[in-house]
């Protein structure tokens, strides 16, 4: 039986207006440190968060460390909120776009790296990574680390609804190796 896990969401959107940082950084749940990407982000985490929202000044925000995309997008949307509430950005509506879904699939059965790297498009270098790392561009694209022991991690999928395929794809493929 395949275990897969969705382990973080990353979703893009903006206020599409200018952030400054020298006031923001007075409020509780915003933390801007000069010292840290030389001041040009701060992180909003708010209780009830599971990721957390960067903010950029240009009115750009990055939604990580959720599980899903519904709840990516609400942490945006709560970020925006915020922002609204405390007066720094005026009423807008926003557009977020996933830009990679973080996922991990155990497939319960070891895999011969070395003859998976030698047969398929991936690169194993035990001496470097102790997985292969293999890039799917069919269903999807996507880069996927593949260890011994059957547990893959795969980046890059842009929906959840490519999960499923890409996962069986994978399967088809690890199984001619185990």
């Amino acid at each position: 039986m395949i275990k897969v896990s969705i382990v973080n969401v990353v979703t893009t959107a903006s206020v599409d207006q200018r952030l400054d940082f020298y006031d923001l950084r007075e409020h509780k749940w915003i933390l801007h440190d000069p010292e840290v990407y030389g001041g040009r982000a701060a992180y909003l985490k708010m209780p009830g968060m599971q990721g957390k929202v960067t903010l950029f000044p240009s009115g750009k925000m990055i939604s990580a460390g959720t599980k899903s995309e519904k709840r990516a997008v609400r942490e945006l949307e709560m970020a925006k909120k915020y922002l609204m509430e405390k007066g720094f950005v005026r009423p807008v509506k926003l557009y977020p776009k996933t830009q990679n879904i973080v996922v991990v699939a155990s497939f319960d059965r070891n895999v011969d790296l070395e003859r998976l790297a030698g047969d398929s498009n991936s690169i194993y270098e035990p001496e470097q990574f102790p997985g292969a790392i293999l890039r799917t561009v069919t269903p999807f694209k996507a880069s996927v680390l593949v260890f011994a022991s059957g547990k893959t991690v795969i980046t890059g999928l842009t929906s959840s609804k490519q999960i499923k395929q890409t996962v069986c794809k994978l399967e088809s493929l690890i199984g001619k190796f185990s």
